[in-house]
């Protein structure tokens, strides 16, 4: 690790956030070039950006079109977002996975405690019939790290899923069920069961195999079919390297290394104060050797300093498989 990576996930309060996040614009305007030339098109002078606020964010359809990463070091894995038939999808070129991995490793501790407490049952099938997935990289690790016997890929069998919950309960062994919106709902309709020591974590995304819904009715449905009065929810991307997660009531908190910005979507270099609603901006400080400063088409608002909702998405943007319910 550099010197600059341990900065990154050494970072404990909002002074250091801000003066690390100021070092990455930086280094990511020296040794990215699409992002450098963006900057440059915008007449953005770095010696003059003195707070994270002034920072450009890179628009998120970049990732389509550009590969967006330090080309000093090769890419050890791109990663590539879903789409249906016909649409470009992104593209994430990694230069270090070492990253990614500490990254949601040190997340998933932050938020949840070890691992290896766990049980971990994924059920994620419209992300195992691609290539490319970034979930499904993370998927694999937890379980691999878990070192449960029950840890696995389910992918489009429920009864296994069901049995493996069942004797799971009776053990009252923790578990944390990580699943695709369309494949809970289903579960949810056909396997109705109370769950007393299993976390349900919806990933978001209908992939077109249901109609879509709001994040909250989505939990009513999932919440009373499983008796849980709280359904978790990720935040995550493909063209990112960190999470944010929501423990319940659709409010999610970053990554230490995280941050969120709302931009008014008319004036969109403009950030919005707390409880106003606009387009979502991350920062992912983590996301060093690419872009660290995303221009999302999400909508949400930020809550306070390291709490935000997200609402939905632009109209025209994709409707895309990875965290979101639309309106």
């Amino acid at each position: 690790m550099t010197k600059l990576e341990n900065k990154i996930f050494a970072i404990s309060n909002q002074r250091t956030f801000d003066e690390v996040c100021l070092e990455v614009f930086h280094y990511q305007y020296r040794h990215v070039p699409i992002y450098k030339e963006f900057c440059d098109y915008l007449k953005v002078a770095p010696e003059q950006i003195d707070q994270k606020e002034e920072i450009p964010f890179l628009p998120i359809q970049f990732f389509k079109s550009n590969k967006i990463y330090s080309p000093s070091t090769p890419a050890e894995i791109v990663f590539s977002s879903s789409g249906t038939t016909g649409q470009t999808t992104s593209k994430h070129y990694v230069n270090k996975l070492n990253l990614y991995k500490r990254s949601f490793r040190t997340t998933f501790k932050q938020f949840y405690g070890d691992i290896k407490d766990y049980a971990v049952l994924a059920l994620l099938p419209a992300y195992l019939e691609r290539e490319g997935s970034s979930l499904i990289y993370m998927a694999q690790d937890l379980i691999v790290e878990s070192n449960h016997a029950k840890s696995g890929f389910y992918l489009n069998n429920l009864e296994e899923l069901v049995q493996s919950l069942k004797l799971l309960e009776s053990q009252k062994q923790k578990t944390l069920l990580l699943g695709v919106s369309f494949a809970l709902l289903d579960l949810a309709e056909q396997f109705p069961m109370e769950l007393k020591h299993t976390i349900i974590m919806e990933t978001g995304g209908m992939k077109g195999r249901r109609k879509e819904m709001i994040r909250e009715e989505l939990h009513q449905v999932i919440g009373r079919a499983f008796n849980l009065s709280n359904i978790h929810s990720e935040y995550g991307m493909t063209e990112l390297l960190s999470q944010a997660y929501s423990k319940g009531e659709g409010i999610f908190k970053p990554a230490a290394w995280m941050d969120i910005l709302i931009r008014d979507p008319e004036e969109p270099t403009r950030i919005l104060k707390n409880g106003k609603t606009g387009g979502i901006n991350v920062i992912d400080l983590a996301n060093l050797h690419s872009c660290s400063f995303i221009a999302t088409q999400d909508l949400g608002s930020k809550l306070n300093a390291n709490e935000f909702r997200v609402i939905g998405r632009f109209d025209a943007s994709d409707i895309r498989g990875c965290n979101l319910l639309l309106l």
